[in-house]
């Protein structure tokens, strides 16, 4: 006990008090099939081959015209990759593979209601509609490339279709999050200039069929109000050719899709071939702090580096089933259900609803069903199964050869549930760290090269070199014990270009702050800045602490809020953590302690005790939070994030602000009275 109490840290560091887990390693029979098997990958991509290694993404891809520059640096730090390359997203990710694989399933579209059946849409019925929506594209909405469109969709086989279509014309679309607000659509629709938005009329959430077109009408108005008039909304029908939402459709502005298609039956559209610097899309980061940033990513370098990852990280092969259980409206969906496993011809499943609806075992019906043996999903789903039905997966016939990680830092605990139980003791996982801003994985472990480690990423990626800084700039050397922020020392192709229409910020945000020389041209003076605080063990693997805003300084000393959540997540009684800073006249800052139980297990000031005892005996007395609160349920996102914000708001008694968005809005009011009673 008493050494964790006596880690020195300087104001510029972290304290990092947790301890190392063990290794697990693959089995001999998923390293025996596994894509990379060569250790060697590692030399080949160091920063002696850079940036040439990553030739060996870009040759999984089919090209109009080869690039005559690898890496352009001369517009530092908006680094193009693949300069003079001509490529086109829409053919790599279809056209390629009709030659050998036109019958084989691309999507899997697995509807919420359980009466419905399942579509299977092979290769070839993607390039036929992928086609007809082009050609709709073009010649109706009058779109062409460079163009932005604005997609507020769902999680329909429509979306995918959309996003191929729009590349296949280098249009570049925006698509927004399905359960965002019509404010929030709004807002990236005047931001990219877009005036045709691409919708759907309604979608399954919860068993409950939910008016999604009302929020097109908002967002149109409230874009109109900014300066940005949508000149076409086109709608996507949930149910064709019947209307599902009582949202009356706009005379003039207002398209039903399926009724347009039927004038573009057998187009074919040749795709364009477009400059590998061209943007492919633009994803928006959220925005609950000012404006929502529209990073920008590549065409040629993107789609590289996420289908390297998607064949060597996740491991997929032509005759894999692949479920990434995100949502397309968040970059996981784009790099992940989209772009990466479609450009090496995977079959790729897209579910409409959530993953507890009708109850916790649904996700396994699902894996049984479609056979499903790469499963892709975020700690938050994963706890949210583990808490609601953590007897489940034992009850269903499928089986995992591979499990990815993805979105925050998973605890050790969790992942030891979603190795055992899960994988049923058999799958390799990959816990990857990435960001929106980045494209595809920073670090991770290689499924047939690394062991595992739960709770910690991995080294970098192949060609993605961290290094971690302290306020100073100082390097934290290996296995040192202390953390900082974790930064990358050179570009990659995955990474976005710029933020779209404020470069300034794109610079202030990501590179300014350990710029050596602001007019520096050389790739190496302009290490991009995560936002991140981690820890490297000695063994070269990153342990991701969160957002280093999330950092509480309790007395000088720099605490994770990740590393608190962990450690209270040891207590089996606990299904979710979270921690939040209040602030304290002598101490700067304290952690509260939000907490929500497995089902069947009541709160009590015991336990409550026992909680914050087990965080001092695996943190230290440093951590002791001011306060652990049993609530009944986190306030959730529509994606399932617990809003710290909110509770963080409650605690230190100050405006909560807007709540409507949140799945669960009601929750908050009975915290509040919890809390401030």
């Amino acid at each position: 006990m008493a050494e964790k109490e006596v880690v020195e840290t300087s104001e510029a560091q972290i304290a990092v008090h947790w301890q190392e887990e063990g290794y697990y390693y693959p089995s001999y029979e998923f390293v025996a099939q596994a894509n990379m098997t060569d250790p060697g990958v590692y030399d080949r991509f160091s920063l002696d081959n850079f940036p040439n290694c990553f030739k060996e993404y870009a040759d999984l891809l089919d090209w109009y015209e080869y690039w005559d520059t690898m890496l352009d640096t001369s517009d530092a730090p908006c680094w193009k990759w693949f300069v003079g390359g001509k490529i086109n997203a829409s053919y790599n990710c279809v056209d390629r593979h009709l030659a050998k694989n036109k019958n084989k399933a691309a999507i899997h579209f697995v509807p919420e209601p359980l009466e419905e059946k399942y579509e299977h849409i092979t290769y070839q019925e993607l390039y036929v509609k992928v086609n007809e929506f082009t050609a709709l594209l073009r010649d109706f909405a009058g779109l062409k490339a460079g163009d932005r469109v604005t997609l507020h969709m769902p999680m329909l086989a429509e979306l995918p279709i959309t996003m191929l279509a729009c590349a296949r014309l280098g249009v570049i679309h925006s698509q927004v999050f399905g359960g965002f607000s019509g404010r929030a659509c709004a807002d990236r629709i005047v931001d990219s200039n877009s005036r045709v938005l691409i919708t759907a009329d309604a979608y399954y959430r919860s068993g409950t069929l939910l008016d999604h077109k009302q929020n097109a009408d908002i967002a149109c108005d409230l874009a109109e109000k900014d300066g940005q008039k949508v000149d076409k909304v086109l709608v996507w029908q949930r149910y064709p050719g019947k209307a599902s939402s009582p949202t009356p459709m706009v005379e003039g502005r207002d398209y039903f899709v399926n009724d347009l298609l039927k004038d573009y039956y057998g187009a074919r559209v040749d795709p364009v071939p477009m400059p590998a610097e061209a943007p492919l899309f633009l994803m928006y980061t959220s925005g609950t702090t000012g404006k929502p940033k529209g990073c920008q990513h590549s065409t040629g370098g993107y789609l590289a580096y996420v289908a390297g990852t998607s064949k060597y990280v996740q491991d997929i092969h032509p005759e894999d089933v692949y479920w990434c259980m995100a949502d397309i409206g968040w970059i996981t969906g784009h790099s992940y259900i989209v772009y990466g496993p479609l450009a090496i011809c995977a079959s790729t499943v897209v579910y409409e609803g959530v993953p507890t609806f009708p109850d916790a075992g649904r996700a396994w019906r699902i894996a049984q069903d479609l056979d499903v043996n790469i499963f892709h999903t975020a700690p938050t789903a994963i706890r949210a199964l583990r808490k609601i039905g953590p007897d489940e997966p034992a009850k269903y016939n499928y089986h995992f050869k591979h499990m990815t990680t993805v979105g925050e830092p998973i605890e050790p605990e969790v992942w030891k549930w979603y190795h055992k139980e899960v994988g049923k003791g058999e799958a390799t996982i990959v816990d990857t760290w990435w960001q929106t801003e980045t494209g595809g994985f920073l670090a991770s472990t290689l499924p047939g090269i690394n062991p595992m480690k739960p709770g910690s990423a991995g080294p970098g990626m192949p060609g993605i070199h961290p290094i971690i800084l302290d306020d100073e700039g100082e390097m934290l050397p290996q296995g040192a014990g202390k953390a900082g922020n974790i930064c990358i020392r050179n570009p990659w192709p995955g990474g976005f270009q710029t933020i779209w229409g404020d470069r300034d910020r794109f610079v202030e945000t990501y590179y300014a702050r350990y710029c050596k020389d602001p007019n520096s041209k050389k790739w190496e003076d302009w290490p991009y800045l995560t936002g991140d605080a981690a820890v490297e063990a000695e063994d070269g693997y990153f342990r991701i602490l969160g957002r280093i805003d999330d950092v509480i300084n309790v007395s000088g000393h720099r605490l994770g809020t990740k590393e608190i959540e962990s450690a209270a997540l040891v207590c089996q009684e606990v299904a979710e953590a979270a921690v939040v800073p209040v602030n304290h006249e002598i101490k700067g800052k304290e952690p509260d302690l939000y907490i929500a139980l497995k089902p069947g297990i009541e709160a009590s000031d015991e336990l409550a005790q026992k909680i914050n005892d087990t965080i001092c005996t695996e943190i230290g007395k440093i951590a002791k939070c001011r306060k652990v609160w049993i609530v009944p349920d986190m306030p959730k996102t529509r994606s399932g994030k617990i809003m710290r914000r909110v509770l963080g708001a409650i605690s230190n008694e100050i405006d909560e602000g807007d709540v409507t968005t949140l799945a669960n809005p009601e929750i908050v009011a009975s915290i509040k009275t919890m809390v401030q009673s």
